[in-house]
C-alpha cells in the first residue's frame, strides 16, 4: 500500500519448540524488511525486551525508538559477554551513544509522540510524498542568535526550520555530526551538519567537540543521506571541518568510514545546497557535499575559511627553517589569500 511501517516491540524472544520453523519466520521477515529498505519508511520502537535475532529487525529499519526504562536491547545478554562485569549492554542509553542503534530514547508518551513527529515529516514513501506541510512561519524573519551557533547544528536547524523545529536523529550517537529534519516553506529536508560545541538551556557551552570528521560520524551521515536521497529528500549540508580525526583507533577505519559518506554524497540525486559556516580544511572539505560531488549550490558565512589548512600549519611547512617573524608574515598573507 506504500504506508510506513512501525514495529512495537516486547518480545522475550522466539518460542523453543518451534524450532526451525521459528527461524524460518524471522527469515522470511528480514527478507521482508530488505525488499521495503528504501521504498517504505521503516520504524521499530522498542518498550521491553528485543533479543537475540530479533534484534537485526530494528537494524534493518530506518530508525528506532526505545523506552527509557523498561527498553532492552541486544544480541547477547549483557551477562553472557565474555569479561563483561559492569556495562548493561541491554540498555538505551548504550544502545543510543555507543551502538548508534537508537536514534530516540525517552519515557513512553514521549517516545509515542517523537514518532508520531518523526512520521508526519516523512513521506509516504519512495514515489508519494506526503510530507509537505502548509507553511504558517515567517520566511523572511529575522535571527539575531544565528551568528552565535556556528558551533551547534541544531541550534541553526531550529532557526531556520519552519516552526522553529528541528527533528534530529541519533542525537546521543557521534554527536560531533548532527543529522536530522526540518522543513522549508513546508518541504522536509534532510540535514547533515558538524557539530564543535552543544549548548545547555541557559544558553551556555555545555560539550565541545573537536572540528574533524570521526568514523562514527561519517557513517552516520552517510546511512542518513541515503535514507533521504531513497526517499527524494534534499539534503542540506552545514560544513565546519578542519580534518581527519587522528589516532590509533581512528587510523584503523576512517578511510573507509570517509570513503561511504563521499559515495554517500556523490551518489545521491536529490537536490543538494552545502553551507560552509566555519572552517572547511583539505580532503574533508572536499567529501562534505563539495561541489566537485555533485552539489547543487554552495553558500559560505562570511567569516567562513576554504583552503588546504590553517594557515599557520600551511606557512610552516612553505617556509621550512625560517624564523617566528617570517612564519606569521607568510600566515597572515596565507590566511588572506
Amino acid at each position: 500500500m506504500g504506508a510506513p511501517v512501525i514495529g512495537l516491540v516486547d518480545c522475550a524472544g522466539l518460542r523453543l519448540q518451534e524450532a526451525t520453523d521459528a527461524l524460518e519466520a524471522f527469515g522470511s521477515l528480514y527478507h521482508k524488511q530488505a525488499l521495503a529498505s528504501g521504498v517504505i519508511p521503516q520504524v521499530t520502537a522498542i518498550f521491553g525486551m528485543c533479543g537475540g535475532g530479533l534484534a537485526v529487525v530494528p537494524g534493518l529499519t530506518d530508525f528506532t525508538f526505545m523506552e527509557a526504562k523498561d527498553g532492552k536491547l541486544f544480541v547477547n545478554s549483557p551477562n553472557a559477554l565474555e569479561g563483561n562485569k559492569t556495562e548493561n549492554t541491554a540498555n538505551a542509553a548504550f544502545q543510543s551513544s555507543e551502538a548508534g542503534m537508537v536514534d530516540v530514547v525517552a519515557q513512553e508518551d514521549e517516545l509515542l509522540e517523537s514518532i508520531r513527529t518523526l512520521v508526519s515529516i516523512l513521506p509516504a514513501n519512495n514515489e508519494d510524498d506526503m510530507s509537505y506541510e502548509e507553511c504558517t512561519d515567517d520566511l523572511n524573519r529575522a535571527s539575531e542568535t544565528l551568528e552565535n551557533a556556528v558551533g551547534d547544528p541544531a541550534v541553526i536547524c531550529s532557526e531556520i526550520g519552519d516552526d522553529h523545529v528541528f527533528v534530529e536523529t541519533k542525537a546521543a550517537y557521534a554527536k560531533e555530526m548532527a543529522t536530522g529534519f526540518i522543513r522549508l516553506n513546508g518541504m522536509t529536508v534532510g540535514v547533515v551538519g558538524n557539530r564543535t560545541e552543544s549548548y545547555d538551556e541557559d544558553g551556555n557551552v555545555a560539550e565541545k567537540y573537536a572540528d574533524v570528521l570521526t568514523a562514527r560520524g561519517a557513517r552516520k551521515a552517510a546511512k542518513f543521506v541515503k535514507f533521504c536521497d531513497a526517499f527524494e529528500i534534499p539534503v542540506l549540508t552545514l560544513t565546519n571541518l578542519t580534518g581527519f580525526k587522528a589516532d590509533l583507533h581512528s587510523e584503523r577505519c576512517i578511510a573507509n568510514a570517509a570513503a561511504e559518506l563521499t559515495y554517500a554524497f556523490a551518489d545521491a540525486t536529490v537536490a543538494k545546497v552545502n553551507v560552509i559556516t566555519g572552517k572547511a580544511f583539505g580532503s574533508v572539505y572536499t567529501i562534505m557535499n563539495s561541489k566537485a560531488l555533485g552539489a547543487d549550490m554552495t553558500y559560505a558565512w562570511e567569516n567562513a575559511e576554504i583552503g588546504m589548512m590553517d594557515a599557520r600549519s600551511a606557512a610552516k611547512i612553505m617556509y621550512d627553517g625560517e624564523d617566528a617573524a617570517v612564519i606569521n608574515e607568510k600566515a597572515a598573507e596565507y590566511a588572506a589569500l
